[in-house]
Order: C-alpha cells, then structure tokens, then sequence
C-alpha cells in the first residue's frame, strides 16, 4: 500500500515578511515548521505503517512544494517513520495560490511512480486558512475526498470507513480507495523521532524536482498560474484613543451607534 503525505513548510512565529511586489509570504526557511495540521496527517499514516500486516507492507512518502531548505522539513518526516520524500522547488512554482499549487503537487503525486492509494492531507495550512488544497488536489487525481476526518475507523478490503464533521454535525463514512483525506489536527499527534531515525535520515535521500523535471506547464505554474492573487497586504492601524460616552441610555446607545457608524460598522 503507498500512502502520499502533502505536507507544507510554515513561518513558525507570527513575524513574516511579504514581498511588496507579489504580496506573498517570503519564505526564507530560517523559522519555518512544519504546519501543525500536516503533522496529524504524517502521524495517522504511520500509524497505519505501524498496523499493517507483515504480508501488505505500507509505505510512506511525504511530499512538499517549496524552497530548497524545506527538504530540512522533509528529513524530519523521514527521522519520525516516513520512507522517501519529494520537494518540487523551482522559482517558477513561486507565488502560487490554491490552483496553481494543486497543479504541482499533482505532478509529484505521478513522480512516485506507482499512483497512491492513499493520499492523506491536513485540513488546512496555518499560514493560508483556506482549507482547498485538499479537495482540489482529490479532484486533480480523481479520486473522492472526504474532508474533515476526525476518527480513521477502520482500513479493510480496500474500503475506508471514517468520521468526519460537517455543517450538521459528525457523519460516518465509508469509501473504497484510492481516496484523499484531509485531517482535523486532534486526530493524532505526531511521534518525536527515535535516535536511529535521525541518524539514518541525515543521510536519506530527498528527491528534488524542478518545474522541468516534473514536466509542468509554465503557464499553469506561480503567478502565472495562479487565477486568484492577493491585490493588496497591509497591517491594521492601531490607535490607543479612547471616547468616553456620556448621557442616559438612550442617548449612549444613540452616540454608540454614531460611532459604529464612523468605523464603517
């Protein structure tokens, strides 16, 4: 069985630069972690590696689309039980919004060679909150998607039966792989590494594709082929000034609503 981890380098503090030009984030790597959510998704499936039976090995591949230093991410997955790693980093994947980014993973996705039978994802990145990825990337490689997971119930005869939530509350679903899931953070929390997994991934093997090697479309690719992009980035103006309001209630009530009002509120 070959379980495809997506999994995204993000700033580890809430002090980040954005590029004036593109309004996008500059990822330089010295501070990046790997997203939280991302995280319960490589747990979950070694914890399927860990379950599986002598005779139907899994094996786990982690896959991430950005700069060079994110391989450093990569090697960590290894250390803590994944088995390879692909990074596509090219300066043309640069600036990509949710499409553009579907677009290049699918392409490492069909770098491993063999199509996965299991693609696992975290439900969204902490540093974009859009939660597309996932389900764009199941439409990419047609294959359905269930969103959300929560509880991964049950893996046996090719069929997946999971608990996941939705807008009326949690649903039991049941699928037959291949399939692509997107996992809440609570459902695991990742392994620390074991001595002997860092030592040997030191030295493992991160498979870097440029936009050549993977065969992309420069047109579909960064900027260019990003549909969606951010107009304009700024941060709030804060003001310590404070209005006190007088008067009876009725009046109070009126001057707040003034004041709303001035805010745009």
């Amino acid at each position: 069985m070959r379980i495809l981890v997506c999994v995204k380098a993000v700033p580890g503090s809430t002090e980040v630069k954005m590029d004036p030009k593109t309004n996008t984030i500059v990822r330089d790597g010295g501070s990046a972690v790997l997203n939280p959510f991302d995280a319960s998704a490589l747990e979950v499936a070694l914890a399927l590696k860990d379950a599986a039976a002598a005779g139907d090995p899994v094996r786990v591949t982690v896959l991430s689309m950005g700069i060079p230093a994110t391989a450093k991410i990569l090697r960590d997955c290894i250390a803590r039980g994944a088995d390879d790693a692909i990074l596509l980093s090219d300066r043309a994947f640069a600036g990509a919004d949710t499409l553009a980014t579907t677009y290049a993973l699918s392409l490492g996705a069909a770098a491993m060679g063999e199509a996965p039978d299991l693609v696992l994802c975290g439900k969204m990145a902490v540093d974009g909150d859009t939660a597309q990825i996932g389900p764009e990337l199941a439409g990419a490689l047609g294959i359905p998607c269930v969103a959300d997971v929560a509880e991964l119930v049950s893996l046996a005869d090719g069929a997946l039966t999971v608990r996941h939530a939705t807008d009326a509350g949690v649903a039991t679903v049941e699928l037959a792989l291949p399939a692509l899931l997107t996992v809440a953070k609570d459902i695991a929390q990742l392994r620390m590494p074991s001595i002997a997994g860092v030592r040997a991934a030191e030295d493992a093997p991160v498979r870097v594709l440029s936009a050549a090697d993977a065969g992309a479309d420069s047109a579909r690719c960064g900027l260019a082929g990003s549909p969606t992009q951010v107009v304009r980035s700024f941060v709030p103006e804060r003001s310590g000034a404070a209005e006190r309001v007088e008067g009876t209630a009725a009046g109070q009530a009126a001057k707040l609503v003034d004041l709303l009002g001035g805010m745009g509120l």
